[in-house]
């Protein structure tokens, strides 16, 4: 089994990236290979509703140049997804919510991609914001049917230089906790689904309220 974890810091060492690593940590000692990419560096554009991913059916989204569309093919593969992003300005970070928005596009337009896969997100703050930005990642996760563990407080890590989120002792304990849960729940689907199938996605229902 693998993990993909998403870094949408700029920085490939900062907190974010320690924060993932810690939940990277507890999988890789169940055995699940990880793999983090760093989104925050990229130059990723936001999706501009042009709904070429709806008309094209081809799994990828019509803007070409940036990585977008071979993350999605590795969050397809993978068997988990790790959402991590810093609080640059009360939320998600730019760059991670331009690259969500439109792989989550993409996903939902093209049968689900990312249906049954196990998921969760976390934050890293200086100080405040770092639950509005985990709920924010999580409406991703949650919209996308996936399945998500949970911890023993919020998933948010403290720090402002690189690595201070190592000082925060419980911050450091719930995302060691979040990995444990993940890890588990990703070994019971992995040993249940043959004898439990997963339900067969449905058509979904779009109900608008101008009309």
């Amino acid at each position: 089994m693998k993990v993909i974890g998403f870094n949408g810091s700029a920085k490939k060492r900062g907190n974010t990236a320690c924060s993932l690593n810690t939940v990277f940590a507890q999988l890789e000692k169940a055995g699940i290979e990880t793999e983090m990419i760093h989104v925050g560096k990229e130059k990723i554009q936001g999706c501009i509703a042009c709904h070429g991913c709806v008309k094209n059916q081809d799994e990828a989204c019509t803007l070409k140049d940036d990585p977008v569309n071979e993350w999605i093919q590795k969050m397809k593969a993978a068997d988990g997804i790790l959402l991590g992003s810093p609080v640059h300005f009360s939320g998600v970070a730019g760059t991670m919510k331009s690259f969500l928005d439109r792989a989550f596009f993409v996903s939902s337009v093209n049968g689900g991609l990312f249906r049954h896969k196990v998921g969760a997100a976390v934050a890293a703050v200086r100080r405040s914001g770092g639950i509005p930005t985990v709920n924010s990642l999580n409406h991703y996760i949650t919209y996308s049917e996936m399945i998500m563990p949970s911890s023993n407080y919020w998933n948010v890590a403290h720090g402002l230089t690189p690595g201070e989120m190592e000082q925060d002792g419980e911050g450091k304990q719930i995302l060691e906790v979040l990995g444990q849960n993940m890890a588990w729940i990703m070994r019971v689907i992995e040993h249940g689904k043959e004898q439990f199938p997963a339900p067969g996605p449905v058509a979904k229902t779009m109900t608008n309220f101008i009309r």
